[in-house]
């Protein structure tokens, strides 16, 4: 899944690569928010993103479910 978060005063956002459901994405934001400290998310390769919680702007879960795309894709 990609996970894209906003940063206040930042120009660029982070996109993140996750094998997280958005329903543990969401519940980590929460969790980091209620308790002012750092949300956290692994990647893919297993690298943690630290944010900390008070300057997130915004989070975009994107599909859960991503179609794999080139010849790996193919069945034969």
């Amino acid at each position: 899944m990609e996970v894209k978060v906003g940063i206040r005063n930042v120009a660029r956002e982070v996109v993140v690569e996750t094998k997280s459901s958005s329903d543990d994405i969401e519940a980590a934001l929460g969790d980091a928010l209620s308790k002012n400290g750092v949300f956290t998310l692994i990647d893919e390769k297993g690298r943690k993103v630290l944010i900390p919680a008070a300057q997130v702007a915004y989070v975009d879960l994107g599909a859960e479910n991503a179609r794999p795309v080139g010849f790996g894709a193919l069945n034969s």
